[in-house]
């Protein structure tokens, strides 16, 4: 037929053209719509999109569910009317209608079986209402302008200054009829663009060090950043030249995906409630527009892109905090389960995006901060990958870190709890599927971190992620804190030491994995500074502000307050930050912990956007000394590939120099026995890395490490035939001072095999071999 046909007019090959291109496309679309993976929807397509020549504009939005959706548009983001409103028609399980351009923010309003449609509806009516909930679980309420889940760019939060009553969005008795259009968070219309992101390091995860910090507290008090970028993504990528100083190679920000957060400081009922760490998104594709210097519209895409560019154009790459296991919306209000919040996904499709009792009729919590978002459903998954793609893609970002992401591995979507690590369908194992993780050597790919917990049963699962899966290591933390801490009171033995060290091959071998899935940490932001932790026999959580107040925190730090000593203090300090930059793994510290930030015991400061809690950019002495420590260990981290291998150490001695890979000793500069290596008052250990065998520049480097209360001396090993021993640092608070780790070529000669070595008590040791 075609032949036939081709054989005609121009206008009939014209029309023939089309009609194949329209059959080509259709099956295309098909293809992905067919797609058992994402539920039979082309989610390319969802969200609101301008025509070519802006013309029109075409929206699309899941709901199973729903019976009716309309899309309002509105010139102002907050209380104006509507300038144009249409109903959506259904395919599938899609809604879309194509209307003439208009406004720059919009929403939607949802009917579905508990709500249906009454054609005496208006904003704010009792109109056709059934129930707030039914048995299947629908919350559909019209009284509520939905923020669409795929929208790029939010208008404003639901709470801010001005608009702090929190019952304009809620279901239930009080709040069912109250319209809260004027007032809701809306869709920024954006036309199509293509933000510079600059050149993506390809540097393999192994020789990264990852340092944890806020966007607005970076910046926020710093005089050395014009006044109107400090907070902002602009004020962070002024900072990238000064972040590849320290020494770091990647900053991993805390959220920056829209949050509740406007409200912060401004609320007359003080810090309960704030927002500052912005666990709560309110939207998985936009930036957060707090952090932009440019709120117009597309200008905090564009700002945070250009951000990204700065870091890229410096070396280091950019991470973001991701928060895949609760939403915004919040769990239920007091006593009355019916009471919800309707900001977005709950008032679309509540059974869909979110996990519900085996009822239907409240939510699943197993993270204590709001009901599980369904990880599980192919729907939700499709937001979770098409957002992550959207930041990866479109705005640069070269990793993730998944805030408790045990919920990713959840293989129940309703009434229960069940996380499996092998079953393709969990949302962790889609994820990598669809973006895989960065090789082991580097190269194109995408750095997947798991915060490997979460607070309910089943949801501890540090060791347990799939291959892809980098994890925070709380038992590296956890290890190393009762050593430092608990002596005498917890039973650490140097066989335990010596497995975290080394890359914590009992969490990670077993599966596949290699030392660089074990991001090795002291401490993060959920918890307390490197200083408080060696500051702090207990959180002190109800200060005035700006340190406080705040709830929460937990009660176990493992930490201890040196009896006051604020020499051993720092020295303390010192080893943790050694620790992790000569074990094998991923090493992350925290913003401020360079130079000894506190915040005086509180050890939970997320509602507190507060001075004390931005970090800051002027340091006294002890500080400064502090800072060059800690850039001289990361820049010998960088330099001696031993300490960053690709795959475990082994035992074998490959070039017969008499070292292997990595021996272990004792203080006598023996081999340890097996009553040594599970002797918990054996507070003592040396190793030494063969660096001709692990591709390093010096032939060895040797580490000792005095865990016990009074000195030890230390015999050292043989540094390689012809070689002698040099000191790069000792911790100990002797050496305390600018010049405490010794640059190249400045390294203090100790001697060769059998040299003896007094470690001062809690000390350690760093030597190469020259």
């Amino acid at each position: 037929m075609v032949l036939r046909v081709w054989r005609g007019s121009t206008l009939r090959r014209h029309i023939v053209l089309v009609t194949l291109l329209a059959l080509l496309a259709s099956v295309a679309v098909w293809a992905v719509t067919a797609n058992p993976a994402r539920g039979g929807i082309d989610t390319a397509r969802l969200g609101a999109r301008y025509s070519a020549d802006r013309t029109t504009i075409t929206f699309r939005v899941h709901s199973g569910t729903a019976t009716r959706i309309a899309v309002y548009l509105y010139d102002q983001p907050t209380g104006a009317a509507p300038v144009r409103e249409a109903v959506l028609a259904k395919s599938g399980s899609v809604w879309e209608a194509t209307v003439p351009a208009a406004g720059k923010y919009y929403g939607y309003r949802a009917w579905g079986p508990n709500w249906p449609y009454n054609a005496s509806w208006t904003p704010g009516s009792f109109a056709g209402f059934v129930s707030d909930v039914d048995a299947t679980g629908n919350r559909f309420n019209p009284n509520k302008l939905l923020l669409d889940p795929y929208a790029r760019e939010v208008s404003h939060d639901p709470l801010r200054p001005g608009m702090t009553d929190e019952s304009v969005y809620t279901s239930g008795p009080a709040g069912r009829t109250i319209d809260s259009g004027p007032h809701a968070a809306k869709g920024v219309l954006l036309a199509a663009s293509t933000p510079v992101t600059g050149t993506k390091p390809s540097r393999p995860l192994k020789d990264d060090i990852v340092y944890e910090a806020h966007l607005r507290g970076l910046t926020a008090n710093d005089a050395s950043i014009p006044a109107a970028y400090r907070g902002t993504y602009r004020g962070a990528g002024l900072k990238a030249a000064q972040l590849a100083a320290l020494g770091v190679t990647a900053v991993e920000f805390l959220p920056v995906q829209e949050t509740q957060n406007d409200a912060n400081d401004v609320d007359a009922t003080g810090t309960a409630g704030d927002n500052y760490w912005g666990y709560m998104t309110l939207n998985y594709f936009a930036p957060d527009r707090r952090y932009s210097s440019d709120k117009s519209p597309g200008g905090p895409t564009a700002e945070f892109a250009a951000m990204v560019k700065a870091f890229h154009d410096n070396g280091l790459k950019v991470f973001v905090d991701v928060v895949y296991n609760h939403t915004g919306e919040g769990g239920v209000h007091g006593a009355d389960k019916n009471v919800y919040n309707l900001f977005s996904y709950r008032g679309l499709d509540n059974p869909t995006y979110y996990s519900l009792s085996a009822d239907r009729q409240s939510s699943v919590d197993n993270t204590g901060v709001g009901g599980n978002y369904n990880t599980y459903n192919p729907v939700a998954q499709n937001l979770i990958v098409d957002s992550l793609a959207h930041w990866r893609d479109t705005l640069g970002v070269d990793g993730f870190r998944h805030d408790l992401a045990s919920v990713l591995g959840n293989t129940c979507q309703h009434g229960c709890f069940s996380y499996n690590r092998t079953d393709p369908a969990t949302a962790l194992n889609r994820i990598t599927a669809e973006m895989p993780a960065r090789p082991a050597g580097g190269g194109a790919g995408t750095d997947w971190i798991a915060e490997p917990w979460a607070i309910g049963a089943g949801t501890y699962q540090v060791g347990n992620f799939p291959p892809g899966w980098a994890e925070w290591n709380g038992r590296y933390r956890d290890t190393l804190r009762s050593d430092q801490n608990k002596l005498g009171v917890d039973a650490v033995t140097p066989g335990q030491l010596a497995t975290r060290f080394a890359g914590s091959a009992d969490l990670y071998a077993d599966d596949g994995r290699k030392p660089w899935h074990s991001v090795n940490f002291m401490v993060a932001h959920d918890g307390f500074t490197l200083k408080d932790l060696y500051s702090c026999d207990t959180k002190n959580n109800t200060q005035a502000w700006p340190y406080g107040p705040s709830d929460g925190g937990s009660d176990d730090n493992i930490s201890w307050d040196h009896g006051g000593n604020a020499a051993l203090q720092r020295k303390a300090a010192r080893n943790a930050t050694a620790f992790l930059m000569l074990s094998a793994g991923t090493p992350m510290m925290t913003g401020g912990d360079e130079y000894l930030r506190s915040m005086r015991c509180n050890n939970n400061p997320y509602n507190l956007d507060s001075s004390a809690n931005w970090q800051s950019w002027s340091f006294d002495a002890t500080q400064g000394d502090f800072r060059a420590f800690t850039t001289r260990l990361a820049e010998f981290r960088k330099a001696h590939p031993a300490l960053r291998p690709a795959d475990f150490y082994t035992a074998a001695d490959a070039d017969g120099d008499g070292m292997r890979q990595l021996d272990w000793f004792t203080p006598a500069g023996t081999t340890p026995d097996a009553s040594y290596w599970d002797g918990a008052g054996n507070h003592a250990l040396g190793w030494r890395y063969d660096g001709s065998e692990l591709g390093d520049g010096a032939p060895a480097v040797y580490v000792g490490y005095n865990g016990w209360s009074g000195d030890v001396s230390f015999t050292l090993p043989s540094p390689g035939a012809g070689k002698q021993w040099y000191r790069v640092t000792d911790t100990g608070t002797w050496a305390e001072g600018p010049n405490q780790v010794a640059a190249p070529g400045t390294e203090a000669l100790i001697g060769g095999a059998g040299t003896a070595y007094l470690l001062r008590e809690r000390g350690l040791l760093l030597l190469i071999a020259k």
